[in-house]
């Protein structure tokens, strides 16, 4: 009887029409995401602002052009290039710290992980304002301790000059566990003969991690930067939460600036445009990544 019904199904659908079928969900969701690039592409093109919809009118990539001689645009370019590059080192290198501390398997290690990880588990926005109360000038935990070792005035998110440290500071205590659980794994997998063999030479451990264990733990080092670089270059609740892109325009990264042109000035063609770029410059920077990890790939292989 199931022999039966096994076969009718395989007959209902033909070993032709089989690899249509099965690519149909991807094709699906393919679509479901080029209908809204493709509005927003339209949208770039126009001089659009809710507030005047009767202004409406297409102008063929104006928007983009305006971006050249605008001040503010560059501005928004600069501090986000600025605050990802930042974060994407800064978590790295504390990531990657903390993973060559809990190397080794135990209960203790795997523990103290598990625990490292709760933060990563906290919303963006919860962990921002959090992080809002703690450096309240007046009861915050914080700001407390600056003052004890003689920071009386330390204005964190309030000032230009302080303000970009300070979202800093929740990036990484929000996001370093995603490094360290990526390198950790990749530390783990690594293989062990290399570095027996070292052990035997008497090659001392500062020297193994320079030549044997940097190299191998590349790609893994290369494909953690490049999930938080695209995730940082797009940062919003974070910086939003804190300061809303202030003060002035000292963290107006691209997500708060769309979004402000967007929701406050209903600028659509603007804030379209916008995201548009940093789509763009998320592009350009995710191909030289995925280049240099292939090439690094390709190395190992002819290594091995």
């Amino acid at each position: 009887m199931t022999d039966t019904v096994m076969t009718r199904r395989r007959q209902f659908i033909s070993p032709r029409m089989l690899p249509y079928v099965l690519s149909l969900p991807a094709l699906i969701v393919c679509i479901g995401i080029l209908i809204p690039f493709v509005t927003a592409i339209y949208y770039s093109l126009q001089r659009y602002r809710m507030s005047q919809p009767w202004n409406r009118e297409m102008n063929w990539g104006e928007n983009y052009v305006r971006f050249l001689t605008d001040a503010d645009f560059w501005n928004t370019l600069k501090v986000s290039l600025v605050y990802a590059g930042s974060t994407v080192v800064l978590e790295l290198l504390l990531g990657l710290a903390i993973a060559l501390l809990l190397k080794k398997r135990s209960r203790v290690n795997n523990f103290i992980s598990i625990m490292l990880l709760l933060p990563l588990m906290t919303a963006p926005a919860l962990a921002a304002l959090m992080f809002k109360l703690m450096t309240n000038p007046n009861f915050g935990i914080l700001s407390y301790f600056m003052q004890v070792i003689g920071f009386d005035d330390f204005r964190w998110g309030s000032s230009p000059d302080t303000a970009l440290f300070t979202v800093i500071l929740v990036d990484i205590w929000v996001y370093t566990p995603f490094m360290m659980i990526l390198l950790l794994a990749g530390l783990r997998s690594l293989p062990t003969q290399p570095f027996e063999a070292a052990a035997l030479d008497g090659v001392p451990q500062l020297e193994q991690f320079w030549r044997i264990t940097l190299p191998m733990l590349m790609p893994y080092i290369l494909t953690a930067a490049l999930f938080r670089l695209l995730d940082s270059i797009q940062q919003f609740d974070i910086i939003y939460a804190m300061t809303q892109g202030g003060p002035g325009d000292t963290l107006m990264v691209f997500q708060v600036e769309a979004y402000l042109n967007f929701f406050q000035s209903t600028n659509v063609g603007r804030s379209a445009a916008l995201l548009l770029i940093l789509w763009a410059i998320t592009y350009v920077l995710s191909n030289i990544f995925v280049k240099n990890w292939l090439r690094l790939r390709e190395r190992a292989k002819g290594g091995a």
